[in-house]
């Protein structure tokens, strides 16, 4: 096995008497990408705080490149890249000027390595131009470059493609394989994923605080029942009778349900039961939206 890059052990976080993270334990390896997904306000957030050393955790450990890390102990970071949100700028200078300013931080990064970082990341041409002239996705290619410039050892990215057109996300999504292939690990947290399915070797998906799903994608949705969709005239009458089924779940969308947890013949049957006629009838293909809508909304 892979050294260990990210190691949480029960993980936890409380605000009061809420736990915003609970228990949580996701091991990423070297050379790999690795998923970390949830719905808004699962725990995401706060999770990728505790790893950086940003948030103090109630109870647990978050341990990077083999170092415990917190708000008091930060060494292992010196080799962690990070892009969360929207990257900060100085918005009158230029993609270069900003990446220079960061570079500063770590010793021995020189202008061949700026310049290097920004052809990396599709900015060779523009470089020399202000930041605020940028798109937002140009905007999120100079967070990426700063967050690479020093050559960490482990990235830690948050939506690193929003605000790219399609061709863009497919550089990032090339850019971020051919990392973990030279031995940068990555940690990616998205909400597309169609681009994760895509790119990560294994996930995480984390659900009200508690981790829900973990390991290699592939397995993962080999091991996942497949969806059945369905259109009804009485969406009301159908979702209550399909409820009734143990470890069912349904999701609708107009006049269409997403069924996972039963194969099409079983609920077929208990629509019919029901006197409830499908005017249409779809088995849907593994994959992780289909995942992700599964373990997050099981009853």
């Amino acid at each position: 096995m892979s050294n260990i890059v990210l190691e949480t052990k029960n993980l936890t976080k409380t605000f009061g008497v809420a736990k915003a993270v609970d228990s949580v334990n996701i091991t990423a390896y070297e050379g790999e990408v690795f998923g970390f997904l949830g719905p808004n306000g699962a725990g995401k957030t706060t999770t990728l705080g505790m790893t950086l050393g940003l948030v103090h955790p109630t109870s647990g450990e978050a341990r990077v490149l083999g170092q415990r890390v917190t708000p008091d102990r930060t060494a292992a970071l010196k080799n962690v890249g990070a892009l969360l949100g929207a990257p900060a700028f100085v918005p009158y200078l230029s993609a270069r000027k900003n990446v220079e300013l960061v570079s500063r931080l770590t010793p021995g990064v020189n202008g061949k390595r700026i310049a290097e970082v920004l052809e990396l990341v599709g900015l060779g041409k523009v470089g020399r131009k202000r930041v605020s002239r940028f798109s937002t996705g140009m905007k999120q290619r100079v967070g990426l470059a700063m967050a690479l410039v020093h050559r960490p050892r482990f990235v830690i990215l948050d939506e690193p493609t929003s605000g790219l057109d399609p061709a863009g996300m497919r550089e990032i999504r090339q850019l971020l394989r051919s990392l973990a292939e030279h031995g940068t690990s990555v940690l990616l947290s998205s909400h597309l994923l169609n681009e994760v399915q895509q790119i990560c070797d294994r996930i995480a998906i984390i659900n009200h605080g508690r981790i829900v799903a973990q390991g290699r994608v592939d397995e993962l949705l080999n091991g996942q029942k497949p969806g059945v969709r369905v259109t009804v005239s009485d969406v009301e009458s159908a979702v209550r009778a399909l409820e009734a089924l143990a470890n069912v779940s349904v999701q609708t969308n107009g006049s269409s349900l997403t069924i996972s947890g039963a194969d099409s013949q079983t609920v077929m049957n208990h629509l019919l039961q029901n006197h409830i006629i499908p005017t249409e009838v779809a088995v849907q293909k593994n994959d992780l939206e289909a995942l992700f809508m599964d373990v997050t909304s099981a009853k």
